[in-house]
């Protein structure tokens, strides 16, 4: 991994080694249910953790991307995050924190109204076409995700003529570009394992991960507790951590800028050990 910096909200923050982005759900629904926290007392006391095990930025989300997840109104998403957010300030006031949606309003209120840092859309632009010159607008760091469809739809889109590396690079190289004349400074490159994929496509992705260096932008992968780990060896997302520390090291090999994930402790230690590795 390269070093990086984000501009958030005009201080510059460097990054030397691999960061370590902490999942915090607001809503009742997401996948793994050791990642939500409903009230602000809990979300305090995940955040306060988190940033004893090491922390680096926080990912609030208020919207679950999960295949049968309710849906949920703008108003909610906001009333959600702003309780959220809150919560993560107080417990947090100084850390990056990264507001997980898809919606250019949402991302704009989160922004302006609540203190939030950047914005992580798992449709890439896709599902709310103003998201792009609502980033630039903001001057905010955007994580460019790669996903088809929606997540009720996206498991049916996994046709990759060409492979899956090659389909995810050529979709997302001219969002890239696009985002790059708007004057979106600070991009971050998400492959999006598990989305549009099948279980076989995220481990020729994860193999191919170095590919993504191309860019020339910081790299984050979010694998914790998927299904490309609870599928391949039969076992829930609760009993998942071993599998998501050991697919976490191999992309922290081939490149990882940033891990977003559920055990913050696990992650951190996985950085430690692979930047020594790097440095003796």
């Amino acid at each position: 991994m390269k070093p990086f910096s984000l501009n958030i909200k005009g201080r510059l923050v460097t990054f030397c080694r691999p960061a370590v982005m902490a999942i915090i759900n607001v809503t009742p629904d997401s996948f793994y249910a050791g990642s939500r926290s409903l009230t602000p007392g809990l979300v305090e006391e995940r955040v306060r953790t988190a940033v004893a095990e090491g922390a680096d930025m926080i990912d609030i989300g208020a919207y679950s991307s999960r295949p049968g997840a309710d849906d949920v109104s703008a108003d909610e998403e906001i009333r959600r995050l702003a309780s959220g957010l809150e919560a993560v300030r107080k417990a947090a006031p100084n850390i990056p924190v990264s507001v997980d949606t898809f919606r250019a309003d949402v991302a704009r209120w989160c922004v302006t109204e609540s203190g939030a840092d950047i914005i992580n859309d798992i449709s890439g632009g896709t599902l709310d076409n103003r998201m792009f010159e609502t980033v630039a607008s903001l001057r905010v760091p955007y994580i460019l995700m790669h996903m088809r469809g929606t997540p009720s739809t996206m498991q049916s889109l996994t046709d990759y003529p060409d492979g899956v590396t090659t389909g995810v690079m050529s979709e997302l190289a001219p969002k890239v570009e696009r985002l790059a004349l708007m004057g979106v400074s600070d991009v971050i490159v998400d492959p999006g394992f598990g989305f549009a994929k099948t279980l076989e496509q995220n481990y020729r992705l994860l193999r191919d991960l170095e590919i993504f260096e191309r860019f020339g932008l910081p790299l984050l992968v979010g694998v914790s507790r998927k299904s490309m780990a609870t599928r391949l060896l039969g076992v829930s997302a609760a009993e998942a951590l071993n599998a998501t520390t050991v697919i976490n090291t191999l992309a922290l090999e081939r490149g990882a800028s940033i891990l977003r994930v559920h055990d913050v402790k696990a992650a951190r230690e996985a950085v430690d050990i692979t930047t020594c590795l790097n440095e003796v």
